[in-house]
């Protein structure tokens, strides 16, 4: 039966990563380990890059093009490797020379200009090869989901559909669910497979409005594409008025084969900064799932975040791993900085949790939570802005009383200090604490390790009535249209025609059309903008709340973050211990101050005893030691590397391969270049 895991892909994918790297997180529970040792702490000066591949992602003009971030990170199957550029191009390389085996393009149609472009990677079925599998075409498969929306199933050995699998090689995903159009439905991260089933969540517009998509979570057939099961993270959702959506599992879903367990990460119930129509705990949003990959039945829950009002969803991936040698333990890392250590097979915690009490909200229609789940594992990042400086770096006087006055002006009483109609401080910002670069694990030493954030974000709720917004949202955006101030220019000179009753406007009238010209000259030529959600100034609707969201990063003139540095940083973390083995700023500048960048992809380690971590916005890659934290490697790239990076051993040479594309709403410079790196011969 389809529904029932194959006992073989069972025991292929129990089996540990080793020296490969079968799935976007390593293995199915996302260690991001590797047993490779050919690269060590010793040898990282003769590291160089062997060979590249380009994807000409950004070559030519296409809707999305501006927004574009290259994220993948590869797989391997064999020889090959396979991933994707941020339009959902799917490639496989030669993974010892970098050569093209195969590309297919599902011409991907984003739904608008600023939604998210990127994808982080696929998957294969079955994880593991046996002696005994067959060659038959699409005996091996890659699934992708795609940011329009499919689920794509390709032959792996010539990239071509497999027409057995829903209709002629996909699956539509916006069927059968409550389809908005508003824009950013579909999938960034790469399905998970379990046997013969897999799993996808979706990507579902942040802060747009109360009635968005569902985040339901589905599995299908590996081979014919049926659905099998569908779970809804928010059954009580139906019920509200407007009905509220999201819960979405965006990022990666591990996979427990031994207990045919699937662990789902979950976001916010929309809209994300107010929850007056959402009222309550929201259960299972802003929590880790288990679900039977069989039936898609829950097994538990554990909510991180009760009445979410931060973007404080689970970003990161569960990660799985075996606590003390003995227990199935799950680890959950959060946008807030904190790690929850559970029993995977119950989801009690294996180090206590405590529900404190914490600020409430004076927004009308709003109800917070009275309290919040605080783990006693430190956290990975502060929970609240460092008040000393520790990295020798100093503010200038002037941009020092900036900050100082602007601090002063938000409410602000420890994290969790919920939005307010004034100004609150969120810190750490919506990006992490801990983001969809997820954790590494070493299962040698009991220490996990995250690339996490810590940048100040100010949130405002705005009445959406207020006159400013009416003008910024509506009007503002009007003025800036040619053909408006075409009409009204053509318009007057009419009207002054047909005043002196013949063709010539008279001097008034010329001078009217020119300063109708100058006006719309600087209106249209000099907008006001605003960046990316998430990453720069943003306003947001929340359509059918009474609120809309403004939400900013909080810096100083010349750019940098009003809170102390590090703004980024490696931290390890014991789990047999429960304290912090050491933290390392990730990047310095320009006076080789260990400042710290903001960060979103994430880190690896190996068993050669070194974390290499990218993702910063100095364009390098770089490796620290695992036991001390000390940076004792680095080179440059071509563009910054938003993206996690792999390890492989093959024909006994390893390889390091690290996606450098930068990130579009960082406005870092882009690229579409795939590196792999190796020692000397």
């Amino acid at each position: 039966m389809a529904l029932l895991l194959s006992t073989s892909a069972l025991c292929a994918q129990q089996t540990p990563a080793g020296e490969g790297w079968p799935t976007y997180g390593g293995d199915a529970g996302g260690t991001r380990y590797s047993s490779s040792t050919q690269i060590t702490r010793d040898n990282l000066a003769h590291l160089h890059p062997v060979w590249t591949f380009h994807t000409h992602a950004l070559d030519a003009q296409r809707t999305g093009l501006n927004d574009a971030s290259f994220e993948t990170t590869p797989i391997l199957r064999g020889h090959a490797l396979y991933f994707t550029s941020p339009f959902d191009v799917i490639f496989s390389v030669d993974a010892t020379t970098g050569k093209l085996l195969w590309q297919y393009d599902p011409r991907v149609k984003p739904e608008h200009e600023e939604m998210i472009v990127t994808s982080r990677g696929v998957a294969l079925w079955p994880i593991s090869p046996d002696s005994t599998q067959s060659t038959a075409p699409c005996s091996t498969r890659v699934f992708l989901g795609t940011i329009d929306a499919r689920l794509l199933a390709l032959d792996a050995a010539t990239g071509k559909p497999c027409t057995d699998f829903g209709h002629s090689g996909e699956v539509n995903l916006r069927e059968g669910i409550h389809y908005t159009g508003i824009g950013g439905y579909g999938l960034t991260s790469p399905p998970t497979v379990l046997g013969d089933v897999v799993v996808v969540g979706s990507t579902v517009a942040d802060n747009q409005q109360v009635d968005v998509e569902s985040g339901v979570v589905r599995g299908y057939d590996v081979r014919t594409g049926r659905l099998l099961w569908s779970w809804e993270p928010l059954p009580w959702a139906a019920a509200q008025h407007p009905r509220t959506g999201a819960g979405n599992a965006w990022s990666v879903i591990s996979a427990d084969p031994a207990l045919g367990l699937i662990f789902v990460p979950t976001g916010s119930a929309s809209p994300d900064f107010y929850g007056g129509l959402r009222p309550g705990d929201n259960r299972d949003a802003d929590s880790v799932i288990a679900l039977d990959a069989r039936t898609g039945r829950k097994v538990w829950a554990f909510q991180t975040v009760h009445h979410n009002l931060w973007d404080y969803d689970v970003a990161t991936e569960p990660l799985l791993f075996t606590f003390h040698n003995t227990t199935p333990a799950i680890a959950i890392a959060t946008k807030a900085g904190q790690v929850f250590v559970l029993d995977r097979r119950t989801g009690q915690p294996l180090y206590p949790v405590e529900e404190r009490a914490v600020m409430q909200s004076d927004v009308p229609g709003e109800i917070t939570s009275p309290t919040q789940p605080f783990s006693s594992l430190p956290p990975l990042a502060p929970l609240a802005p460092p008040e000393q400086n520790n990295t020798g770096w100093q503010r200038s006087e002037a941009n020092t009383q900036f900050c100082r006055t602007q601090l002063a002006a938000l409410r602000y009483s420890g994290i969790y200090t919920p939005p307010s109609l004034t100004g609150t401080l969120l810190y750490p910002g919506s990006l992490g604490g801990v983001n969809w670069g997820s954790l590494a694990f070493d299962p040698a030493t009991g220490i996990l390790y995250a690339n996490n954030n810590r940048v100040p974000f100010t949130i405002q709720l705005v009445d959406g009535r207020s006159p400013a917004l009416l003008w910024q949202r509506e009007i503002e955006p009007i003025l800036r249209d040619w053909p408006i101030w075409l009409y009204l220019a053509g318009g007057t000179l009419l009207l002054f025609c047909l005043r002196h009753k013949h063709w010539n406007p008279g001097l008034h009238g010329v001078l009217t059309g020119m300063a109708i010209a100058s006006i719309a000259g600087w209106v249209c030529l000099f907008p006001i903008k605003y960046d990316n959600p998430h990453f720069g100034a943003e306003i947001s609707p929340q359509r059918g709340s009474p609120y809309l969201l403004k939400r900013q990063p909080l810096i100083d003139h010349d750019g940098n973050p009003c809170t102390a540095p590090p703004w980024g940083a490696v931290t390890a973390l014991n789990l047999n211990t429960g304290r912090i083995a050491w933290q390392s700023p990730l990047r310095t500048n320009a006076t080789d101050q260990p400042t710290g960048s903001l960060t979103l992809g994430g880190p690896i380690v190996t068993a050669g005893g070194v974390v290499f971590a990218a993702a910063t916005r100095d364009a390098k890659l770089r490796a620290f030691d695992s036991s001390t934290g000390k940076e004792l490697w680095s080179t440059s790239l071509p563009a910054p590397a938003q993206a996690t990076p792999m390890t492989y051993t093959l024909d006994g040479k390893q390889f390091l391969v690290i996606a450098a594309g930068g990130h579009a709403g960082l406005n870092e410079k882009r690229d579409d270049t795939l590196i792999a790196f190796a020692l000397d011969e």
